[in-house]
């Protein structure tokens, strides 16, 4: 399907022979929206919600256990030093509230539902829920939204992925029936244990984030924002500067894959780092401008403060802050440079402003 043919498809399924638009969004979420927006009502945010790889990253790099309290340190100069540059940022109810109470003013706020994610490695890697947490009372911490992580890849048994299905559609139902908007992130995996960042995998990839996108963009899941990732390893893409020397795809056949992806989305969608350099990152987001794609922003951690793991374990906070102060947002700002080619969220739904949407 064509790209215009793909946006009439989604155009006429947001209205029923009544006339009304089954796309609109709540008040509630269109205004927790533009508030993790920025005034162009691009999603320039910050992502500090880690804490199993964190924490291992910490303890790996002082060679110490890492308490509750360093958690809650980290997180809260990364929060303090980093949002006056940031649309939003994402904490975790476990560690980040005294960090959410220390963000700049014009910062909105995520909280992550789901159990520390991206040291799960079981079979099928199935989610799971903070068990003292709910979208209620996550909205109640002062949530502007609801961010889940899931691993995923349309490649899993059929079984597996319909329990992440059915985990998914409760989550949009709860965050439906409490007017809070829901961003879903998916990382991809390959179920048979293959190295995820070799040279077969990078030639998957592209099917496994577009199959991700265009399952979770169907309106029964609620979801509001796509939380994506690059749908190409860029050390893979020949003549990029991030290639290591063995190619999975040329520079045009990696934007072919951007747009592809683009195409099947059906709601907005921002890109995360998924803990590659701030080099790398900030030319995927590159690529992805010069593909053309409309994307609503980022959701960018790692590739912002995890250099400084190293400066705070081994010289402590004041360092910390310090390096924060001229790396962290050196490396904040190159993201958001290249936003300049992002697109405002409320433009997936056909509108040209968000309050348009509001039922």
């Amino acid at each position: 399907m064509g790209r215009s043919a793909a946006t009439a498809v989604r155009l006429a399924l947001r209205e029923n022979e009544g006339g009304v638009d089954v796309g609109k969004l709540s008040a509630g979420k269109v205004r927790h929206l533009q508030n993790l927006a920025d005034e162009r009502g691009v999603i320039a945010a910050a992502a500090m919600d880690q804490r199993g790889s964190l924490k291992k990253a910490l303890g790996a790099a002082r060679g110490s256990d890492v308490s509750a309290s360093d958690m809650e340190e980290f997180k809260s100069l990364v929060t303090e030093v980093l949002t006056p540059h940031a649309s939003a940022i994402l904490l975790d109810p476990e560690y980040g509230l005294p960090a959410a109470e220390r963000r700049a003013p014009n910062a909105g706020l995520l909280l992550a539902y789901e159990e520390s994610g991206y040291d799960n490695t079981q079979p099928g890697r199935l989610p799971d829920l903070l068990p003292h947490q709910s979208v209620r009372r996550i909205h109640g911490a002062g949530a502007d939204a609801v961010k889940v992580l899931i691993y995923y890849t349309p490649f899993e048994k059929p079984e597996i992925n319909d329990i992440k299905h059915a985990f998914i559609e409760r989550i949009g139902d709860e965050c439906l029936a409490e007017g809070i908007p829901f961003f879903l992130e998916f990382v991809g995996y390959d179920p048979s244990g293959e190295d995820e960042k070799g040279l077969e995998y990078a030639r998957r990839k592209p099917q496994i984030v577009a199959g991700s996108m265009r399952e979770f963009g169907k309106e029964h899941y609620h979801v509001d924002v796509l939380k994506v990732e690059i749908p190409v390893n860029l050390k893979f893409v020949e003549g990029a500067r991030a290639f290591g020397g063995t190619a999975a795809y040329s520079r045009q056949e990696a934007m072919e894959r951007f747009r592809e992806a683009a195409e099947v989305a059906g709601k907005p969608f921002i890109y995360l780092s998924a803990g590659v350099s701030n080099a790398e990152f900030t030319e995927s987001l590159e690529l992805a401008a010069e593909s053309g794609v409309r994307f609503a922003g980022v959701l960018c951690g790692r590739a912002t403060w995890k250099d400084g793991i190293p400066v705070y374990a081994e010289q402590g906070a004041d360092a910390f802050r310090s390096w924060l102060e001229t790396a962290g947002v050196r490396n904040i700002n190159a993201v958001n440079r290249c936003l300049q080619a992002a697109s405002p969220w409320y433009r997936a739904y056909g509108v040209d402003n968000p309050e348009a949407l509001a039922a």
